[in-house]
């Protein structure tokens, strides 16, 4: 008998004989839902379980109380809502007559095109290009004006394999800066991951030459992180420059968000570092943009990171989206909040503080170095 009963059971779990059973018992045909749970149902009864109670319902409020509250803190993306209110006012920058064919905006202009060499302000629709050649403080891009990083504030070019650097450029990019007869040139690059050192002897070879034909010349070279090559570093910072810039963009946290992810904190934070453990009484510089989400705590969290390596100098300025492909922005900051990051960065130890909503790192560079030379002339 009982050896029956298990026969019995092990033929009604036959997979064969259970669908045979269930096209027997349910002839009509039914939706793939409805089917499924009938199905279900047949075969649980077959095998003797019994089913499972539903769930009991939790109230509403319940329910609420379970969902995790959302960060307050803000990320920059493409094409999302621009803040309110529209472009404020302090965000205009002054009227500067660049049509005269005397102004010196006209003869770096005319000069640069005669060259063929290229410049930071035009490639990155830099909106104070009249203010500072007008001002005196030059500016020129090396290495070509096609970069192999994609960073997602930035409208400049880019390609995987940029064209190779002019050979030529170091001796027309001094020839340049001869003719425009200032006392202070930035010289800055695209990024050039796809040369062996970055890119870091052409631009040692140009401050060489530079310096060669007017020694009192004043040179900032304003560079990436050389894909954290120290000795790349070394280089550049053994050339006789006088500045070495290198920008950290933003806080910490936003860093995956805003640069190409070949870049990061900590390796700007090594690369400046490295400047002043070759040279220590070489003035290292960078900047950061305003307006992506940062919160006042990361922003002077990253200048206490950056006091503590020994840079020497910092600006702040809004970040201004170039285009429909890059991020939109999170915030137009205030010129207060501009202003207080300037007291706190003086209080903290930095020679000079530029901050302000038109800044750039670039931004009447050699104006700003002389002042301070010449008020530290006064105290002493």
């Amino acid at each position: 008998m009982e050896s029956n009963i298990e026969d019995g059971e092990k033929q009604t779990r036959n997979p064969d004989v259970m669908a045979k059973s269930f096209d027997e018992l349910f002839p009509n045909k039914l939706d793939d839902a409805e089917a499924a749970a009938v199905r279900l149902e047949a075969t649980m009864k077959m095998l003797g379980m019994k089913k499972p109670k539903d769930p009991p319902q939790q109230e509403p409020q319940q329910q609420q109380q379970q969902v995790e509250p959302t960060s307050s803190l803000s990320y920059p993306k493409i094409k999302s809502p621009v803040p309110a209110p529209p472009r404020p006012d302090w965000l205009k920058v002054p009227f500067t007559d660049t049509s005269s064919p005397s102004s010196p905006y006209k003869q770096i202009s005319d000069n640069l095109s005669k060259l063929s060499l290229n410049t930071v302000c035009e490639e990155a629709s830099c909106p104070n290009i009249g203010e500072c050649w007008s001002g005196g403080t030059g500016t020129i891009m090396l290495l070509g004006d096609t970069c192999t990083r994609g960073c997602m504030f930035c409208d400049v070019k880019t390609a995987p394999t940029p064209p190779p650097p002019d050979a030529f450029e170091p001796m027309k990019a001094a020839l340049a800066v001869h003719e425009w007869g200032v006392d202070y040139i930035v010289m800055t690059s695209v990024d050039r991951d796809d040369l062996p050192d970055g890119g870091a002897s052409h631009f040692a070879e140009t401050v060489k030459i530079m310096k060669g034909k007017n020694p009192s010349l004043l040179v900032e070279c304003l560079v990436s992180d050389f894909k954290g090559s120290e000795n790349s570093v070394e280089i550049l910072a053994m050339s006789g420059l006088d500045v070495y810039a290198h920008n950290i963009e933003t806080v910490r946290r936003l860093q995956k968000h805003v640069r190409d992810p070949r870049a990061n904190y900590d390796q700007s934070l090594k690369t400046l570092k490295h400047v002043k453990k070759v040279k220590p009484d070489l003035w290292t510089k960078t900047s950061i943009m305003l307006g992506l989400g940062e919160t006042e705590e990361e922003v002077i969290s990253s200048m206490r990171d950056l006091i503590d390596i020994g840079v020497d100098v910092v600006t702040f300025g809004q970040y201004l989206k170039p285009s429909e492909k890059h991020l939109t922005i999170v915030e137009y900051v205030k010129p207060e909040t501009f202003a207080m990051y300037k007291s706190v960065g003086e209080e903290m130890g930095f020679k000079y503080v530029v901050s302000g909503p038109m800044v750039r790192s670039s931004y009447k560079a050699g104006e700003f170095y002389k002042e301070y030379l010449a008020k530290q002339k006064i105290k002493q």
